[in-house]
């Protein structure tokens, strides 16, 4: 992959320091998510730091797996997540790593806490632990089990990997400090019981270790050097040191956190996600109104507009909510520029030039790209029947209107000027066809008498035009912040997506998934990788010509 421009920040900046002093010689990052749901773009922000960072600076990036809750974790997410890292155009040093590769070792680490006198099993019920915490107020009350003694523990723990407590009446807690002001350093639990087969390990273990035990063991056995997170970590951060500083390990990676990635009119919450896909809110995972890498994907986003939105929007310790037109203003830049063009009619109205020769078809040139010759050019079937769009026309209009009026004129993209001079309708009113007229000395060119034609539209041959589906997206929520919502559900956009039949050129029967074209006048679509066939077309919209959103704000 061609490596993104760098661009500074405070974790950069901390990097610079441990290389310059010698604390460090080579930057070991690592990307360590939860198999438990697809990845969405506030991931995305994390990779592109990690495994960026690993990059610009010659070091090396982990993935590694988080798998220490076996009740929500599946396989297929850990093949998602191995798809998604890659298709943004990062590799990871050596195989995939998962937390189960070092439960012995964790469960070893346990046991040192315990003959310490640093850890105790604890058979007061969840509620009561809850209780017994206190408040961010009041300091928290020390558990009866607290000081049991060494030995006991060490029976207790082994009778728990033994399977001989059922789930929720024991638990390991580190002994720490019951009044201290930071919640999470009030003794908290680091192994529980859990009876569930495990995608990695089976069903060898019926303990397991909670993540704030886990994840900074895990960081130092890799030699991690920066392990970066999000805020809500940095409470954490005093016990991912309190276990380093009290086991025997060598390696202390240093945790730094940044500001997670909150987009408006959506939701990052995994749990939440789960529900919308559950609930049968969306088609799945990769549902292209998601916020997932997946949807985001079969939507027509490219990896580097993605990678470009996560250098826009920077790495700082300020929690903000990033506009949906950011997102999208990356990859309309770069689909204006890359993307060739082509002509679809999504609402078809029938118009028939009467003056063109009945069975005549003309093969037409058209550009690619309007400004880049490089994209060559295409055929395009012209014939006495073409499909308009229906907007594209009225009977009556001012003078702001620059389409297609009767007995007025107008040029078909890539073709002729033609007038309109009268229309069929149906029963009800509805216009059926459009009868024009066109001048056959305007192919390529003005008028030879001067008169100005200001409007052009797009059209297709009806012959000749394939039938196709389009997807129209929208915003999934009609509020900026959803999750704020009591009843998130409640604010869904019922116009999320719009499902249009029409037609697209004959081309377009080839185009393959995540092949980004812009229809013209229409926005930007690509096949979706799911159900379009090249006998049932379905065109997916990535993004609007221009942000309609800003218009109307």
């Amino acid at each position: 992959m061609a490596a993104d421009a760098p661009r500074s920040n405070f974790i950069r900046q901390i990097i610079d320091k441990d290389l310059a002093s010698g604390k460090h010689t080579q930057v070991h990052t690592r990307f360590p998510p939860e198999p438990n749901g697809f990845l969405h773009i506030g991931h995305a922000k994390s990779i592109v730091l990690n495994f960026g960072i690993a990059e610009d600076y010659q070091g090396t990036c982990n993935l590694r797996f988080d798998d220490t809750n076996p009740l929500k974790e599946k396989v297929d997410f850990v093949n998602s997540i191995q798809q998604d890292v890659r298709w943004l155009g990062y590799e990871w040093e050596g195989k995939p790593r998962y937390s189960s590769n070092y439960f012995d070792k964790l469960h070893g680490y346990a046991v040192e806490l315990i003959e310490k006198g640093l850890a105790y099993v604890d058979f007061s019920t969840q509620e009561a632990m809850r209780e017994m915490r206190g408040t961010l107020k009041e300091p928290g009350v020390n558990s009866p089990y607290r000081d049991t003694s060494i030995e006991e523990n060490l029976k207790h723990f082994a009778d728990m990997t033994a399977g001989k407590h059922e789930e929720g009446k024991a638990a390991l807690r580190a002994k720490i400090d019951m009044s201290s002001p930071f919640m999470v350093l009030r003794d908290p639990v680091i192994y529980r019981v859990r009876f569930a087969h495990h995608h990695q390990t089976g069903d060898k273990w019926c303990v397991y270790p909670m993540y704030d035990f886990t994840h900074c063991i895990s960081d130092a056995i890799e030699g991690i050097t920066h392990s970066l997170c999000t805020l809500e970590f940095q409470d954490n951060r005093r016990l991912y040191d309190w276990v380093l500083e009290n086991i025997s390990i060598d390696c202390h990676p240093q945790q730094i956190e940044f500001s997670r990635l909150n987009l408006q009119y959506t939701v990052m919450s995994k749990r939440k996600l789960h529900l919308l896909v559950e609930e049968g809110k969306v088609s799945g995972w990769d549902d292209p109104r998601m916020p997932t890498i997946a949807g985001m994907r079969r939507r027509g986003y490219t990896p580097s507009s993605v990678r470009e939105f996560c250098h826009r929007i920077g790495v700082t310790k300020m929690d903000n909510q990033v506009e949906m037109s950011m997102l999208e203003a990356c990859i309309r830049d770069e689909l204006n520029h890359g993307a060739p063009r082509a002509m679809a009619v999504l609402d078809p109205v029938r118009l028939v030039i009467e003056n063109y020769p009945e069975g005549e078809v003309e093969q037409l040139q058209a550009p690619n790209h309007p400004n880049d010759d490089s994209m060559g050019t295409r055929e395009l079937p012209f014939a006495r029947e073409i499909y308009i769009e229906r907007d594209d026309f009225r009977e009556s209009a001012n003078k702001k209107y620059k389409r297609l009026v009767l007995d007025k004129e107008v040029r078909l993209r890539n073709a002729y000027v033609i007038k309109a001079e009268r229309v069929d309708k149906d029963a009800d009113g509805n216009i059926t066809t459009i009868y024009c007229t066109y001048d056959p000395e305007t192919l390529g060119t003005d008028p030879a008498d001067g008169r100005k034609v200001k409007g052009v539209i797009h059209w297709v041959a009806a012959e000749h035009a394939k039938p196709a589906e389009f997807r129209l997206y929208d915003r999934l929520f009609q509020v900026p912040n959803p999750a704020a919502e009591e009843d998130f559900f409640s604010t869904l956009n019922p116009a999320s997506l719009v499902i249009k039949q029409g037609f697209v050129e004959p081309g377009m029967a080839s185009a393959t998934a995540e092949q980004p074209f812009q229809f013209e006048r229409i926005g930007y679509f690509c096949a979706d990788s799911q159900d379009s066939s090249s006998e049932h077309l379905v065109f997916n919209q990535t993004v609007g010509l221009r942000d309609t959103w800003t218009d109307e704000a």
